[in-house]
């Protein structure tokens, strides 16, 4: 754990001295607040997996998972963003929930002890994730000249390296907010 947070610290500063030698005027927004949204829908997945823990609610909820994706598609064109590539995005926010979901499941089996004792009510954790939601479309908008630059993926690392340490997530966590920022960047 100690020489992940030393190659934390040595990316998140490598990142920094990337961002900070590009010139002024080519200096794209921060993806800071992108970022910290997707850790903050990461961190809620703990909740949704003790909610559904030894319960026939399944890890996979396509139905859900459509009518996030049909929301976003919708919402998209009316913030300039083109649907495909916000759909994309949140399949990533949706895959690393469902990385924590089975980290934590797996986690449970072999160690039943560190269940949660009190099971958290999904209709009052979807209206958390649905402003979650909200949040990152209107950053998708917002970034949308940070993610297509060319410095987007030096700029994510040091958002997600920041995210990891603020969040102190451990490795299930930091792998989830990994696959939540993959789709970040856009080709330029």
């Amino acid at each position: 754990m100690r020489l992940r947070s030393w190659l934390v610290t040595v990316m998140v500063a490598l990142a920094a001295l990337l961002a900070c030698t590009a010139p002024a005027s080519a200096a794209a927004p921060s993806l800071w607040r992108l970022t910290d949204l997707a850790a903050q829908r990461v961190r809620i997945a703990d909740q949704v997996a003790a909610a559904k823990y030894g319960t026939p609610s399944p890890i996979d909820d396509p139905v859900r998972e459509q009518q996030i994706y049909h929301t976003v598609a919708a919402r998209a064109p009316r913030l300039g963003l083109d649907p495909a590539d916000a759909v994309r995005f949140f399949r990533a926010q949706i895959e690393a929930n469902k990385v924590v979901q089975r980290g934590l499941y797996a986690r449970w089996a072999t160690h039943p002890s560190e269940v949660p004792a009190t099971r958290p009510d999904l209709g009052e954790i979807r209206p958390v994730i649905d402003r979650l939601n909200n949040g990152l479309l209107t950053e998708l908008a917002a970034t949308l000249r940070a993610r297509t630059a060319r410095s987007c993926p030096q700029r994510q690392l040091l958002a997600a390296g920041v995210a990891d340490v603020v969040h102190r997530f451990d490795a299930l966590h930091a792998r989830a907010l990994e696959e939540a920022v993959s789709a970040t960047c856009l080709p330029r």
